[in-house]
């Protein structure tokens, strides 16, 4: 969703040739290829097939074959996205060969540094060249770590830039009638970081307390690879009839889902900005966000893992008493559907510095 919009705005342009490179780290095929076809990409010119593994060993297989490819293709510039592993792998083979970087999405801190996605974003900034922040909470942290000003760009939120162009096409999936759903009378279910899925305990607890809420607004849980080992032994004790499980689904679908629901539980950073951007009411199942900015302007509460504070807000919500229903989002600036367009500009006058 991050890389669709830029690679788009990039191809309009003469003057730049460009090459995709998919890593591997993503290779379901619903996580993965129903994306490139959902978001018109063409296939990627090169596959690296990575796989899973932990953190060092995917990170060590992303380098070596990536390697080989910037000595083959030998670019002037290379464009990376987010804050997994991929990101800082790709980074890191530039730095090495002295190749630029750009870091689409940069600036983004939760100050957890126990996230290994807090230390891909603080290491792939320190590495890039050009720096294109979302907000400008992104700018004030980058400045802060000591980075140039004039590396960083506000431009906006290239996620933003994908649903407003997908939503219209959206509009057409028939993922509510497939489910059996009714617009406004569901929940959305999203799980898939370490500390929420890795700790028996706390997954536990979670998924008997959303089971129980399930029992008056049905929650629609579209299982995430990394979860579903760990969801797979409380399946038959805790999942009740109206915690609905599904495979991960495409990006048209799930955008479908996300605008007509209710309300959505989450850990997901990315789906803090989509449920913002649609006016959806979000539960983020953190104690922190490296996107502060969907608290303060959007439809965005923090609850962490206190199960107890997400039933009261879950049941304040539904009874109509709850802040959120008084509370529209106030639109953020530059999350408007034109952060791509603004990172060519910055992309070809960086083309023409000596």
């Amino acid at each position: 969703m991050k890389v669709a919009p830029v690679w788009n705005a990039v191809d309009e342009e003469t003057v730049f040739q460009q090459i995709m490179v998919h890593t591997g780290q993503h290779y379901d095929a619903n996580m993965s290829d129903v994306f490139f076809s959902d978001l018109d990409m063409p296939a990627p010119g090169y596959y690296l097939g990575v796989g899973s593994g932990s953190h060092a060993h995917q990170m060590a297989a992303i380098m070596m074959a990536f390697e080989n490819v910037l000595l083959e293709t030998r670019p002037d510039l290379v464009v990376v996205y987010g804050d997994v592993n991929s990101t800082i792998a790709a980074a890191l083979v530039c730095s090495k060969l002295m190749v630029s970087v750009a870091h689409v999405e940069a600036g983004l801190r939760s100050f957890d540094r126990s996230m290994p996605e807090e230390i891909n974003r603080l290491l792939t900034d320190q590495i890039a060249d050009l720096l294109f922040t979302p907000s400008p909470d992104a700018n004030e942290n980058l400045l802060r770590e000591g980075i140039a000003p004039e590396k960083v760009h506000l431009v906006g939120n290239v996620m933003i830039d994908s649903l407003v162009r997908i939503q219209p096409v959206a509009k057409k999936s028939t993922i509510l009638h497939r489910l059996n759903l009714h617009s406004g009378e569901y929940a959305i279910l999203t799980l898939h970081r370490p500390s929420n899925v890795d700790n028996n305990t706390v997954l536990q607890d979670l998924l008997k307390g959303l089971v129980r809420l399930s029992q008056r607004l049905p929650i629609i849980f579209p299982v995430h690879p990394r979860a579903q080992e760990s969801i797979s032994r409380y399946i038959s004790s805790t999942i009740g009839h109206n915690l609905q499980l599904t495979e991960p689904l495409s990006y048209l679908d799930f955008l479908r889902l996300m605008s007509s629901a209710r309300m959505i539980l989450t850990d997901s950073g990315g789906i803090q900005e989509e449920a913002t951007y649609l006016g959806i009411p979000c539960f983020t199942l953190r104690t922190n966000t490296e996107r502060p900015i969907t608290v303060e302007m959007g439809t965005n509460t923090l609850v962490g893992q206190d199960i107890e504070l997400v039933t009261s807000r879950f049941h304040k919500l539904l009874e109509g008493d709850n802040a959120w229903d008084r509370r529209l989002p106030r639109g953020i600036p530059l999350w408007e559907g034109q952060a791509a367009k603004r990172i060519v500009n910055i992309l070809k006058a960086w083309c023409h510095k000596p």
